[in-house]
Parts: C-alpha cells; sequence; structure tokens
C-alpha cells in the first residue's frame, strides 16, 4: 500500500463521513501507524454510509414500534411423523430430496461468525469441542455429515461456511491445521459477513472501540443472505449447478445438516424459503413462532407476541401457537440472487437492538465500560425473508433427534444449564440411546428416564436412525458405560 493511495483513500473517507455527519472516526488518525490507518479506512471504506444514516434516524434517533397484525394466525406445517393420508406424498418428497443430493443440486451453508466467548472458549465457536466421548468440534461434526451423505448418496456437497472479520483467520487456520476435516478444499468455501458499527443511543454517532477502530459487530443473521451474494457463493453455486441451499447455525451438533426429507418436501412444493420447527415445550419459550399474516409466512419473535395467544390452546389442549423457529432453513438460490439484486439493494429490514458497548468517551477518548444500555446495534433477521416467498412451508423435526445447541456456558448447580455443553452431551446421548433401542439394544436407565451411560454415535456411522441397520452393535449398554461407534 503506497503512501499516496493511502492519502486518496483516506481524502475519500474523509469526506464520506463528513457528508453523514460522522467525522469524529477518523480523529485520531494523525495518531496512528501506518497499519493501523490503512485498517481504519479500510472500515470506514466497508460502511453503506448513507444506509447507515439513514437507520441512524429510522431506528437510533427513533425507535421503531412493533404493532401486532389485524389478522394472525398460526402457520400450518408438515408433521415429523407423517398421517398416513400423507404418507404417498412424504415418500414421493423424500424421494426427490435423494434425488437432488445425488445430483448435485444441494449444498450446505453454516453459519458461523461467532466467537465461544460465552463458552470460555478464546476461539471460533466452530472449533469448539462438542461430542461427548471423542470432543470432535463442531465443525467436526458437520464435516463427518457431509462426508456420510456424500458417501450414501454418491454425491459431492459443497460447504460454504460464513465466517466474520473477527474469526475468518483463524477459521481458515483450524481448517488447514485439520486437513480441512476430510473434505476437498475445493468444496469448501468460507467469506466473512457484513460488519455495522455500533451506535451511541443518546447522539446517534458511530461509537469508537479503539483509536484504531469502530465498534463493529455482525449485521445478524439475516447478513448471510447478503454474504452468500457478497461474498461470491452464489455465484460458485450456479457455476456447479446448485438450486437449494441448506441452511444451518454452528452451534448444533446433531443438525442434520442435508435433510432430504425436508429438502424433498421445500423441492416438491416448490417453495423460495422454508423452515423447520420444533412444538414449544411451554408458551413462553424464546423460540420465534410461525405465523400466517395476510396469507404470508411470518415468524413473530417470542417478545412481541402477547401472552394471551401464547398461551392460548387448542380443545385438544395443544398450544394454538406451537410451531417454534429453530434457524433452520432450506432456501433456493435464485430466491437469495433476487434479494440482492431488487432495486432499492438488499430486502431485508434492520432492526434495533439495545447493547451495552464498551467504547472511547467521545469527548475525551477514555476507555468506557457501560454498565447499562448504551448503543443501537443494527441487525437483519433471516426468518424476516419468509414473507416475501411466494410459497413456503414448514417441517416439524423432532428436538432429541435435531435439537441439542451448545449457545452457553455449564453452569452451577449443572442441572440448571440451558442449551450448555452439559445438555448438549445429555441430548446427544439420548438419541443414540433411542437410535440402539429401535435396533433392539437394551440401554441402561435412571429411574428418572435419563441414560445411565455416555455414547456416542460418530456421523460417519450413522447420520439418521435407520443407518444403525445391519452394524455390529453391542446387546446392551451397561449403566456407567461409555460406548463409541
Amino acid at each position: 500500500m503506497s503512501a499516496a493511495s493511502l492519502k486518496e483513500r483516506h481524502a475519500a473517507a474523509a469526506r464520506a463521513l463528513e457528508s453523514v455527519g460522522q467525522p469524529h472516526v477518523l480523529r485520531y488518525y494523525d495518531e496512528l501507524g501506518e497499519a493501523d490507518r490503512a485498517a481504519l479506512v479500510g472500515q470506514i471504506e466497508s460502511i453503506d454510509w448513507p444506509e447507515l444514516a439513514r437507520l441512524i434516524a429510522s431506528h437510533v434517533q427513533s425507535k421503531p414500534t412493533f404493532t401486532l397484525p389485524a389478522k394472525i394466525a398460526p402457520a400450518p406445517w408438515y408433521p415429523n411423523i407423517p398421517p398416513a393420508n400423507k404418507a404417498a406424498h412424504y415418500k414421493k418428497a423424500r424421494d426427490l430430496g435423494e434425488k437432488l443430493i445425488r445430483e448435485g443440486k444441494v449444498a450446505a451453508f453454516t453459519v458461523a461468525g461467532g466467537q465461544g466467548t460465552r463458552l470460555g472458549w478464546d476461539a471460533p465457536k466452530g472449533t469448539y469441542p462438542a461430542t461427548p466421548i471423542r470432543g470432535v468440534s463442531l465443525f467436526g461434526s458437520m464435516a463427518e455429515y457431509i462426508r456420510k451423505t456424500q458417501k450414501k448418496y454418491s454425491a459431492r456437497v459443497p460447504w460454504y461456511i460464513m465466517t466474520s472479520t473477527a474469526n475468518d483467520a483463524d477459521t481458515r487456520v483450524y481448517f488447514e491445521k485439520n486437513n480441512y476435516l476430510g473434505l476437498d478444499p475445493k468444496d469448501v468455501m468460507m467469506f466473512p459477513q457484513a460488519m455495522m458499527p455500533a451506535v451511541d443511543m443518546k447522539s446517534g454517532k458511530v461509537l469508537l472501540e479503539s483509536k484504531s477502530s469502530m465498534a463493529l459487530s455482525p449485521n445478524g443473521h439475516g447478513g448471510s443472505l447478503k454474504a452468500l451474494w457478497a461474498g461470491g457463493a452464489i455465484a460458485d453455486m450456479k457455476k456447479r449447478g446448485i438450486e437449494h441451499i441448506s441452511y444451518t447455525q454452528v452451534d448444533n451438533p446433531i443438525v442434520k445438516v442435508i435433510d432430504p426429507q425436508f429438502i424433498g418436501l421445500h423441492a416438491i412444493d416448490r417453495c423460495e424459503m422454508s423452515s423447520k420447527m420444533l412444538p414449544k415445550r411451554e408458551p413462553l419459550e424464546k423460540l420465534g413462532n410461525f405465523c400466517l399474516v395476510d396469507g404470508r409466512m411470518t415468524v413473530i419473535e417470542y417478545s412481541n407476541l402477547p401472552d394471551d395467544l401464547a398461551h392460548e390452546k387448542l380443545p385438544s389442549g395443544e398450544l394454538r401457537f406451537r410451531a417454534g423457529s429453530i434457524a433452520i432453513h432450506a432456501i433456493r438460490v435464485d430466491f437469495v440472487e433476487s434479494l440482492n439484486t431488487r432495486p432499492g439493494g438488499f430486502a431485508l429490514p434492520f432492526n434495533r437492538a439495545e447493547k451495552k458497548v464498551p467504547c472511547l468517551h467521545h469527548e475525551t477518548g477514555a476507555a468506557v465500560k457501560p454498565e447499562k444500555v448504551n448503543a443501537v446495534k443494527l441487525e437483519t433477521f433471516v426468518f424476516d425473508a419468509l414473507p416475501m416467498c411466494e410459497r413456503s412451508i414448514i417441517y416439524e423435526t423432532d428436538r432429541v433427534d435435531e435439537f441439542a445447541p451448545i449457545k452457553n456456558a455449564d453452569a452451577s448447580p449443572i442441572e440448571s444449564s440451558v442449551d450448555s455443553p452439559w445438555t448438549s452431551k445429555l441430548g446427544q446421548t439420548e438419541r443414540a440411546a433411542r437410535w440402539l433401542e429401535a435396533q433392539g439394544v437394551k440401554v441402561a436407565r435412571r429411574a428418572d428416564g435419563r441414560v445411565d451411560a455416555v455414547i456416542e454415535i460418530g456421523q460417519l456411522t450413522a447420520i439418521e436412525a435407520s443407518d444403525m441397520k445391519g452394524l455390529d452393535l453391542p446387546k446392551e449398554v451397561p449403566a456407567g458405560s461409555r460406548l463409541l461407534l
């Protein structure tokens, strides 16, 4: 980088900031070394400042309010276990899903921009050891799933991974050091999502994390649909003939990275974007609610659904609004392309999130660690693409079979943990036990029904219960034992 070109870029950055009333971002520029100057200018160049100025006016200086639609109804879904009158349709959909995988028309996409900070893990979250016996990482579990899928269907399944600027380099190093977890490097593509600066709630000024950096954070999981386009993944998919994207998040070691039944139901109904759901455990479980608003699939966040609707029950005693969103989607490639090429720019709306953001004091430059919320972060949500679909279905999944996320550190006492390594390993063991019991294996259980053993079935061995047929299995799993298959 020549001094002249950096000087020109600095001048352009200064003009862009001045035009939107944010010149303070360069306040300490003269105090920085060449590398820090270049890094700060690069940050400034990555931001759409006119768009940010509009968002500050609409989402920081004003506070958007949620208005519950006048007509709202629970969204219909395909049950996990097919009803007798739908068995033929499920079979046709499953066959179609397998055909699409076999023909190389389905790609895996993992959102993996997070660090393992909440887990006490100083590395990309995807590198966290997740399985109960081998300690295979979250990335490793998904790589094994993809390898099993490729072998099972004699297919080539490319894997697209969205990182963040905070973990992109470390993620790439991890894959290189671990030989791409047994996958062909040509079939693994990584790209970072865009970042947005945090904005002071009172002044509307962009916050500085340090003299050489704005306080940046990812632009929300909805930004994944923009990153697919901007990072070149959609172009790569089109070259490969990929038609459908299987969207999952990195924190769930037993997620079905590519589910032929789900992909098939999505494709046979000619949907642009579809979703998996879990039946909520209780009315106020912190899952978004799948609803129909004016005939369009919509997710209404748990915090926005009135309590009386959340508690409403059917004559059967089941919750009326029981379909909870767990961020698993099937998405057409051409739909993602359309979201990014519509007049007016990227189609998803931004949302306001109030956060405590460490920063430099706007006048003194002293480091500030706020005790209460001081900033607005601007985020997009992937489910906000659903109302833009002409067709969209929901498929129910089984909590034990597919949902054991690792989001929080283990609590004390351990039994109070929620979505933690401990609960995930219990969930993985329970799934393994059910698969074994379905094959006639006797599994030791405690009085409360919990498995009295630790069991791990590697994804290279089985990715669904039917893969257990014909395997050399033990007759029983004794109490206190550890079993790895």
